[in-house]
């Protein structure tokens, strides 16, 4: 008796729970359109490093805080073909970012410079574990420590790929360190 009862109660709320799907589709509004960003690094032909005496070891010139780029909303109607932007990023002795340079950015149309102020925008609250270089030596022990610590600026190419599919933003980077 008991189980006739609850397979009737949860009947009863199976139904119940059917009914308030059976009412009319909700307008959904459409997809907003938005950007996002990815990047990886790499190390390009040519790049030129610090160069290092025996004993010196460097560490840090590592991002830990970056804001992705944002496609610019006035051009995502019109959806232009991709767009790169390359960018050279100084890096300052403390790890902050400096300067954005970008090559070709006299020359630029008004989208173009949209796509440029897009990536300064975005690299300049970009943030770097400070670049250190520790010079090590051996006492008379033979026990290794560092005798001298000093931080350095570096610079960082970065390509910037903004694409856009449908409406929909997308925006890419490829870094090289130097």
């Amino acid at each position: 008796m008991k189980r006739a009862s609850m397979a009737r109660i949860g009947g009863c709320s199976l139904l119940a729970l059917l009914a308030g799907c059976a009412t009319g589709p909700s307008p959904l509004p459409g997809p907003a359109a938005t950007g996002g960003a990815s990047w990886r690094e790499v190390v390009a032909p040519g790049t030129v490093r610090y160069q290092l005496a025996m004993g010196d070891v460097s560490s840090g010139g590592t991002p830990f805080k970056r804001v992705a780029p944002i496609y610019p909303a006035s051009l995502l109607t019109a959806c232009p073909p991709p767009q790169e932007v390359h960018a050279l990023l100084i890096v300052g002795d403390k790890g902050e970012v400096r300067e954005v340079r970008v090559a070709d950015a006299s020359q630029a149309d008004a989208s173009r410079r949209a796509f440029i102020a897009a990536v300064r925008t975005a690299t300049l609250q970009w943030e770097f574990n400070p670049l250190t270089i520790n010079h090590w030596a051996a006492d008379g022990g033979g026990e290794s420590h560092v005798v001298d610590s000093e931080t350095k600026p570096f610079s960082l190419d970065y390509v910037f790929r903004f694409e856009c599919h449908a409406g929909k933003a997308a925006v890419s980077t490829v870094a090289t360190k130097s």
